[in-house]
């Protein structure tokens, strides 16, 4: 049985699991490596690999120090250029090409952000699927048989209104983020019906309501929903 969890989630840092009980990948790894060891009870050995959306600190933080600890990443060429990593545990990743973690079959896909980005989709040997998309306005594929959605959910377009002032701010928002809006667009057009699990991720401070966002897509649909940490 598939299990995810946040233990981070926004502008601070971005850092969450997913397991199938036999292998376990890190989500990002935004925040600093001894802040992701203690959140993990500092059992990070027991994790086959971190797979990194990109390259923005938030996501990235402690993945230096997480590859000298002798962590494998799958990442972008891009990604890897920009953080400047090498070595034997850095593993370039093609976008819509299946690669092996373990018991898990991943496939990265392309994302819209202002870095290069992809959200990941995971499946293992029992049939079990999860996505994780973060960072970006919208996404353009359509997914079926998910036991877990992993999404961003940044803003409401009401409360971005009312609490950004700033027209430059709120275009780069518009363009680098997911609204509540179009996450809910994005769940009517995809097969839910064996969904189990829907996460909310990186809900701004400012321009994000946790408990509406949580209820808004419970309505919409029937699915149990938590929020990110």
């Amino acid at each position: 049985m598939l299990g995810f969890r946040s233990y981070a989630s926004g502008s601070s840092g971005n850092v969450s699991t997913l397991s199938d009980g036999e292998t376990r990948i890190m989500l990002d790894c935004g925040l600093p490596w001894k802040q992701v060891q203690k959140a993990l009870s500092f059992k990070t050995a027991e994790y086959s690999a971190i797979c990194l959306s990109h390259s923005h600190g938030d996501h990235s933080k402690g993945i230096v120090d997480a590859v000298k600890e002798g962590q494998d990443v799958y990442l972008l060429p891009e990604t890897r250029e920009a953080l400047g990593l090498s070595g034997h545990r850095i593993h370039e990743i093609k976008l819509l090409q299946q690669f092996r973690i373990g018991t898990f079959s991943v496939k990265a896909f392309p994302l819209k952000h202002d870095v290069p980005n992809c959200g990941f989709l995971f499946a293992n040997s029992k049939g079990e699927r999860a996505i994780y998309i973060t960072d970006t306005p919208y996404c353009p594929y359509r997914f079926n048989n998910l036991q877990i959605i992993m999404i961003e959910a940044n803003y409401s377009l009401p409360l971005l209104k009312d609490n950004t002032p700033s027209s430059e701010l709120r275009r780069s928002i518009l363009q680098d983020h997911m609204s509540l809006e179009t996450l809910v667009k994005m769940l009517r057009a995809n097969d839910l019906s064996k969904v189990e699990e829907i996460h909310l991720l990186h809900l701004s401070d400012n321009n994000s309501d946790a408990a509406m966002f949580k209820r808004k897509v419970e309505e919409i649909t029937g699915k149990p929903v938590y929020v990110g940490g």
